[in-house]
């Protein structure tokens, strides 16, 4: 993160906001400046990345969905960015000891103990044990004694949208986020790939929010998508995982996803027109909703 906050201190921070006396490796001059960093970029990525993805990928006709609440896409924004800057005190704690050179980030390939391969192995090695750290941190979660404290508010987003993939409690969004964190403090990782896989991390868990469920079929019994995740939310304890159905499958917890099998949220959809419960009219735009979110046909 030391690259980033360099960059706001050449162009933004020196120049225009701290008097020159103020040196920028003053330890709290950078936190103060990692936490308008971490909570700019944050709510950029968020929404960014889930702007387009859900004016751009989502399939608006899931807003016909019976489980799909009234005003849910305002109220997954205003709980995400309620939640942000909560997750971003731990995160910069973290940044900050990134910062004063305790974790084993390093600048230039020569510096990695086996060259250009060490890139492509930390690669690799990021996302499986990232995977790893959030399924059973995920699975913990949604232990009974706590679930209803600080994961059950994720849960309200039965069918989710793009803008569902940051809209945690604060406490739970930074244990998930954690394992991206204490990565670099246990293995080494180049400093330019890791704000790489920081991005890639937030697009991926947009895209499994995004509605979208079309999966190759090559990857189906390996990647866990936006029709595994969503199959999470609509029946609680299957599908944990974050990028991979391995640990699901070692638990127990994997589920095929609904949408592949024609029962999806979709198939729902179309169930209830067939049966004159949802009309035409709606798909359309012009939907007439209840409290509860439920899109029903005037009679």
């Amino acid at each position: 993160m030391d690259l980033v906050l360099n960059v706001a201190d050449y162009y933004f921070f020196t120049p225009y906001v701290y008097p020159s006396s103020w040196p920028e490796d003053e330890p709290l001059r950078q936190i103060i400046g990692l936490m308008v960093v971490t909570n700019l970029g944050a709510a950029i990525l968020y929404l960014g990345l889930g702007a387009l993805s859900y004016f751009f990928v989502f399939d608006h006709k899931l807003k016909q969905h019976p489980q799909f609440l009234e005003n849910q896409v305002q109220r997954e924004i205003k709980y995400a960015l309620w939640s942000l800057p909560y997750i971003s005190i731990p995160t910069v704690a973290l940044f900050f000891a990134e910062v004063r050179g305790y974790s084993k980030l390093y600048d230039s390939v020569d510096e990695s103990p086996l060259g250009w391969s060490g890139l492509i192995f930390s690669m690799v090695s990021f996302l499986f044990f990232t995977d790893m750290c959030i399924y059973w941190i995920h699975r913990f979660l949604h232990h009974k004694l706590i679930y209803k404290y600080f994961h059950k508010p994720h849960h309200v987003w039965k069918i989710p949208t793009p803008f569902a993939s940051h809209a945690f409690h604060p406490v739970d969004g930074f244990l998930q986020g954690l394992p991206y964190h204490i990565y670099p403090f246990l293995f080494p990782l180049h400093k330019v790939l890791y704000l790489a896989l920081y991005v890639f991390v937030n697009i991926w868990t947009i895209s499994i929010h995004d509605g979208d469920y079309r999966v190759p079929n090559l990857m189906e019994p390996i990647i866990n998508g936006s029709a595994h995740h969503t199959d999470h939310h609509l029946f609680f304890d299957y599908n944990y995982g974050q990028y991979f159905t391995l640990w699901d499958r070692i638990g127990g917890s994997y589920r095929y996803p609904s949408a592949l099998m024609g029962k999806g949220p979709h198939d729902q959809i179309k169930k209830l027109m067939a049966e004159g419960k949802l009309s035409s009219n709606s798909i359309n735009g012009h939907t007439n909703n209840n409290k509860n979110g439920v899109h029903v046909k005037k009679e």
